[in-house]
């Protein structure tokens, strides 16, 4: 059985499942509230609204809300193998358990990917309506708004994969959201000292934090620097998912 036979099984697994409704609940909180109070500001000869809006709604969105549904997805997807010892039934087929961890990886991924979609779309409904009420004319930065969301799932993707370890090496749920959430909590705080740089859970809300003091300062000089984050994210990236895969099922194996 190759990957993408097995991508298509677990896809499968989790199609009934309540991943879809959970990915709509944090975009639509965070960016209704968000341009809700900042819209308040406004005036029709206000600049830059779109970007002030989007920060506005990221912030917390990257720092928490993100984070913590990805964590109930990860929850989720591994349920599916637990409940009726479903893990012993899929090892017990013909296929490499490095590759069913990166398959069930990858429909993590989708789900990201899937979110921050669901973000981008809420986040323009919600911008037009703040605009047009308030009687703003500034043209619809949508390229503006596709590459800061880019960002955001790419700068996602190594805090992602040290959730899916946590998960496969903690096999009781409780124990590996509770983890998660301690680690996730005291992002912000974090992303303040100069140990963001190897604290994934802080990359995407450090790079909002960025574009906000871009968007405030005068000076308009970039402090988010892709050297020497990049190299640092890429070897943390396939150090944790290593991790991760080589470890997946292998007390079941036993």
């Amino acid at each position: 059985m190759n990957f993408f036979e097995l991508l298509k099984i677990e896809f499968m697994k989790v199609k009934r499942s309540k991943i879809i409704p959970l990915i709509f609940i944090a975009p639509i909180l965070v960016v209704a509230s968000g341009i809700a109070n900042l819209s308040t500001y406004f005036t029709p000869e206000y600049s830059n609204a779109w970007s002030a809006m989007f920060i506005q709604s990221s912030l917390l969105y990257t720092y928490y809300l993100l984070p913590f549904s990805m964590i109930v997805v990860c929850v989720m997807v591994t349920g599916r193998e637990t409940q009726n010892n479903g893990i012993l039934k899929m090892l017990a087929l013909p296929i490499n358990r490095y590759v069913l961890s990166l398959a069930k990886f990858c429909v993590l991924i989708f789900y990201l990917l899937m979110e921050m979609v669901v973000f981008l779309v809420v986040f323009i409904i919600a911008g037009f309506i703040a605009t047009n009420t308030m009687g703003i004319t500034e043209t619809l930065p949508l390229l503006y708004l596709i590459k800061w969301c880019t960002f955001l799932f790419l700068t996602m993707l190594p805090c992602m994969a040290v959730m899916w370890a946590i998960t496969v090496l903690f096999e009781k749920p409780l124990l590996s959201v509770g983890l998660n959430l301690l680690l996730v909590i005291p992002g912000v705080l974090v992303a303040n000292t100069p140990l963001w740089i190897v604290y994934p859970y802080c990359y995407s809300g450090y790079l909002v934090s960025c574009s906000l003091h871009d968007f405030t300062a005068a000076s308009g000089n970039a402090v988010f620097s892709l050297i020497p984050f990049l190299p640092c994210a890429m070897l943390m990236f396939v150090v944790v998912l290593a991790l991760a895969v080589t470890q997946f099922g292998k007390k079941e194996m036993r």
